[in-house]
């Protein structure tokens, strides 16, 4: 079980790259050219008001988000810019900027990125040993594969160790249906968070409120949590855990703002 979380872990970091693409830093880094940061009704949504101009893309479109919550969390992220923007470190930021310009072009692609998380979902996965670790997944996995089922129709088939277990056709469509039901920015929210997790179903409990963005990251590294607990923890994993989990709160908030 280790080797397949860490492996999906492993993948993590490439997904978001390229669910982040078209928002690069730039080589050399733009001083803040604003002092005042809003947020105000634009073109039938919220735009982010830099000194009073709405903000723009970095292909010159105007970024307009669908409730005011979202646009204030992105304006927050513009407003506690210093002297230097730092792009790199406004998530939020990159997120509607790929629900803008990526994603409504490759909405299908997108779609099945999320399917494919499915097929190989962490959730079905179940340690053969220790037996402690399989049944703790058992009593923590469960209730949410059975919900799934129970009110999405998603039904999986679970799997003893490593070994690749196909799904059922039907519930992978099921879940690329389910995704391509969602507009471009809850879209863009269930695309960033299957690889984040190794599990479309985690993120899908996230998107629809079942779990919040810890309760999932949790769920998603028992087996880690399971070394640890036998073994230590070690510091640069734990950094590394910590980085994870705040981007698992930050992907709660943009799906509560899509619906405040």
């Amino acid at each position: 079980m280790s080797l397949k979380s860490g492996a999906m872990r492993a993948g993590t970091l490439r997904s978001y790259s390229s669910l982040a693409r078209g928002f690069h830093e730039p080589g050399d880094r733009p001083r803040r050219f604003y002092a005042d940061v809003s947020v105000g009704e634009m073109n039938g949504g919220f735009s982010i008001l830099l000194d009073g101009r709405g903000l723009k893309s970095l292909k010159g479109a105007p970024v307009v988000l669908p409730t005011e919550a979202l646009a204030q969390q992105v304006a927050r992220e513009w407003a506690g810019q210093g002297e230097v923007l730092e792009l790199a470190a406004m998530p939020v930021t990159r997120l509607a900027n790929t629900a803008l310009e990526a994603v409504p072009a490759a909405r299908e692609a997108t779609a099945q990125s999320v399917a494919d998380y499915a097929a190989s979902d962490l959730l079905c996965y179940y340690a053969e040993t220790p037996v402690g670790l399989r049944v703790r997944q058992q009593a923590l996995w469960g209730p949410v594969l059975g919900r799934a089922e129970a009110e999405l129709g998603l039904a999986f088939l679970p799997a003893d160790g490593i070994v690749h277990q196909p799904q059922p056709p039907e519930t992978l469509a099921r879940v690329k249906a389910l995704a391509l039901a969602l507009d471009n920015f809850g879209l863009t929210g269930l695309a960033f968070g299957a690889p984040l997790f190794g599990s479309a179903v985690l993120a899908i409990a996230l998107q629809r409120g079942w779990l919040s963005g810890e309760a999932a990251f949790d769920l998603s590294r028992l087996d880690e949590a399971w070394q640890e607990e036998q073994w230590g923890i070690d510091a640069e994993a734990a950094e590394r855990t910590e980085r994870l989990r705040g981007e698992a709160v930050l992907l709660q908030r943009w799906f509560e703002g899509l619906f405040i």
